[in-house]
């Protein structure tokens, strides 16, 4: 590669380091949104709605990956607006340059591809105006901004697409375990006076057989310090009467320490008994563990301690 000569004027630097900040910009136009291997998020949820019968807690995993690949494709339409005004700036300092100091913008590939890098010499940066300094400095900041944008996006289209694949790899393997909890005799809950009324919560005489069953076991395993609220209209486990939240504080506050570990026994003797007790996934602390993966997840954060689940363990069954 030609080195850049000696005697270039600073006015030859300042408008290379302009036009190669433009021309890398430009050139990045509609990549921004590449999919890798021709992902398309739409597709994706398609084949999620298929494997609804199925699942619920890894959709759920599924669902708040397309929440985070929406947010970046919003991201990255605000940015591109932002670039093309930039670019336009940009343009028309590189254009100035040109008639006033008649340098070969074709001579821009020779000094630089990186602009960035020449604006690290301050003499160079102090040489342009206030404002074309600036204005140049923040399109080279705006591309670096979306080039990590497009990067995350690209990231959670990747692993939405694999989680896709091993859920549909392993969707036999998942119905048959949900037929046999199905056949299943499940044990009766109590119904002798040993849960306290204090620790019955909302819906409590509409959860289904399994799931009070873990509920009851629980509750005399640890007690309850607040009631555990299981069934309620709504389009989740809760609304087929298959999850209770075991709540660890009142009114959406944080919990007690006490309390915060006592979450956390509950939500421990929740896996370590799942394939017994027939427990499909464990919310506690804005992680998600499933029976299928046997680990935790982080979820996204939904705003509040109890939307995140600090507050109370879900929990809901086959």
């Amino acid at each position: 590669m030609t080195s850049t000569p000696r005697n270039a004027s600073r006015r030859g630097l300042s408008l290379a380091a302009a036009t190669v900040g433009a021309a890398t910009l430009l050139s990045m136009s509609g990549v921004a949104h590449a999919d890798p291997d021709d992902v398309d998020i739409d597709e994706l949820t398609d084949r999620a709605g298929e494997l609804e019968d199925t699942y619920d807690g890894e959709l759920l995993q599924f669902t708040e990956m397309k929440d985070r690949v929406d947010e970046a494709e919003e991201s990255l339409e605000g940015l591109e607006e932002r670039l093309d005004s930039s670019r336009t700036g940009v343009s028309a300092i590189a254009a100035a340059r040109y008639k006033n100091d008649g340098f070969d913008p074709a001579l821009q590939i020779v000094f630089s591809s990186e602009p960035e890098e020449m604006f690290s010499d301050a003499a160079t940066v102090t040489y342009l105006s206030d404002s074309q300094a600036e204005e140049i400095t923040d399109l080279i900041e705006l591309r670096d901004e979306q080039a990590s944008v497009t990067e995350e996006l690209q990231g959670e289209l990747s692993e939405a697409s694999d989680l896709i694949d091993t859920l549909e790899e392993e969707r036999e393997e998942v119905a048959d375990r949900i037929a046999e909890y199905e056949a299943e005799q499940v044990p009766e809950t109590p119904g002798d006076g040993s849960i306290p009324d204090s620790a019955r919560g909302g819906g409590w005489d509409q959860t289904q057989p399994r799931m009070a069953a873990i509920r009851d076991e629980i509750i005399m395993e640890f007690g309850a310090p607040f009631p555990v609220g299981c069934y309620r209209p709504s389009a989740d486990d809760h609304g087929d009467g298959r999850a209770c939240d075991f709540m660890m504080s009142a009114n959406g506050s944080a919990p007690a320490e006490a309390d915060r570990q006592l979450g956390t026994q509950i939500a421990d003797y929740g896996i370590a008994n799942a394939d017994r007790m027939g427990i499909k996934y464990i919310i506690w602390e804005q992680q998600i563990w499933q029976s299928t993966s046997r680990q935790w997840t982080f979820m996204n954060d939904r705003g509040d301690l109890t939307q995140n689940h600090y507050d109370h363990v879900h929990i809901s069954s086959y």
